[in-house]
């Protein structure tokens, strides 16, 4: 679908207040289809699509298109990084190396502080690592010390994603933040350095929030009943440290450095190694390709079984999350951000009234088309230009402009979001739990990161 094509199409759909209504009827629906109906939500959310495609009067042509466009892009931008993460998470499941990750991460921390271990791990991974790739990587690890610590893998699941998700929406190099601080003319540095300390409390509130739920909310996970002396009976010898945490660690490492790099515009030599290195899916490939050293002896159990559980189980998150990514192309080709841009044209006065309604305008986009992503740059696009009639011309004016773009694009992940999906199959939760657990800690971290953010701004402007 061509830029023509879906400006031609938007012309002649439902717009304002009644569009709006038609995306909550479509979230509400999802809600009630999985929750009430037990539709698989697969089909609730490709239904959702359809609905919110005739509802809004698009022509019927570009329907189908969109819906499988958007399933396609999903599926070229984290498809295969499911994949492998899943392979990887099942070889480090069946070898026995999540054990061992957990037995250490523990002993350094203390068996009563996991959630608090993986909530750091979170918020230090999600700086150069996109929040979806770092929970995949990450989640063979959290569930390993959710059994050996006893804890609900709800708490430990929403400790993990907000600490990912803290530093995922305001601290670059991850592409959202940076690009709004390339469009706000902000210094990067600066920002850096505000997104560092501002989302601090972000993740402490979520981790506030895993530990006051999740004790309430019960994961597939937690219903399998294993005791941890059990599961460790049955492995002869667990695999040393460093092969334990390498298909983990190496992703990380060489997604970090290309980030560094691609941040610092490094052109030398080995440059384009770097990158190739650094690409999540080859940086995934990498770390299966550790994996295969976790195996305790090759053939077809291993190579055959092992490898082909990781691709069956993946199979389930790849067309939830896919259908997510159609529902959330179907509304981006709605008219939806061309109203918010109107509602907030012409509407702010003073800075201090600027920093919230900047926030309210990438809480809207970001709620209602699901990517953290989108909302961070088309809010910056929009506010861009009238910074300097709204007074927010400082380098730290500009900086903490960014900050309350990110509170925005924090509030909130729900349905249309890759992320919530990726969250909720990877730790059990059903959606309603998801919903009480995921969707709840990011409402919290939006909020609590404005409220830092406004009182910074009153300090420094």
């Amino acid at each position: 679908m061509t830029p023509e094509q879906l400006a031609a199409a938007k012309a002649v759909m439902v717009h304002g207040p009644m569009l709006i209504f038609i995306i909550v009827l479509a979230i509400l629906f999802i809600i009630y289809a999985t929750a009430k109906l037990k539709i698989h939500p697969f089909l609730a959310l490709i239904l959702a699509a359809y609905g919110v495609g005739f509802l809004s009067r698009m022509p019927v042509e570009f329907i189908g298109p969109i819906i499988a466009q958007g399933f396609g892009n999903l599926m070229t931008n984290i498809g295969l990084v499911i994949v492998f993460g899943t392979i990887i998470g099942t070889i480090m499941e069946k070898s026995g190396a999540a054990l061992k990750m957990a037995e250490i991460v523990l002993n350094i921390v203390g068996i009563k502080r996991a959630p608090l271990a993986m909530s750091i791990i979170g918020y230090v991974t999600s700086i150069p690592v996109f929040c979806d790739s770092g929970y995949v990587i990450l989640s063979p690890l959290n569930k390993a010390l959710a059994k050996k610590a006893k804890i609900p893998m709800a708490v430990m699941a929403v400790a993990l994603s907000t600490g990912l998700y803290a530093t995922h929406t305001l601290v670059p190099p991850t592409p959202g933040p940076i690009a709004a601080a390339g469009n706000v003319g902000a210094d990067l540095g600066l920002v850096i350095l505000v997104g560092m300390l501002i989302s601090i409390p972000a993740a402490l509130i979520g981790l506030w929030w895993a530990y006051r739920i999740g004790s309430n909310i019960k994961s597939e996970i937690d219903q399998i009943d294993i005791n941890y002396d059990e599961l460790k009976s049955q492995f002869k010898s667990l695999p040393s440290a460093t092969s334990s945490f390498l298909p983990i660690v190496a992703p990380i490492i060489l997604i970090a450095i290309a980030s560094v790099a691609k941040f610092i515009k490094y052109s030398g030599p080995g440059n384009n190694l770097i990158t190739f290195l650094g690409t999540p899916v080859n940086a995934l490939m990498i770390g299966v390709l550790f994996s295969l050293t976790l195996l305790p002896k090759f053939d077809e159990e291993t190579l055959m079984n092992w490898v082909g559980q990781g691709i069956k189980d993946s199979a389930v998150i790849l067309l939830i999350t896919g259908a997510g990514g159609s529902l959330g192309a179907m509304l981006s080709a709605t008219p939806i951000s061309d109203y918010i841009k109107t509602l907030a044209g012409g509407k702010i006065s003073g800075g201090s009234f600027a920093i919230i309604l900047v926030f309210l305008i990438a809480a809207l986009l970001k709620t209602a088309q699901g990517s953290s992503t989108v909302a961070l740059v088309t809010t910056s696009s929009l506010i861009a230009p009238m910074l300097p009639q709204f007074g927010l011309t400082s380098p730290m004016d500009l900086a903490l402009t960014v900050m309350a773009i990110g509170a925005g694009a924090m509030t909130v992940s729900h349905v249309n979001d890759s992320y919530f999906w990726v969250v909720s199959q990877f730790s059990g939760l059903k959606v309603t739990n998801a919903y009480k657990a995921q969707t709840m800690a990011t409402f919290l971290q939006g909020l609590v990161t404005i409220v830092v953010t406004f009182i910074l701004f009153r300090i420094f402007h």
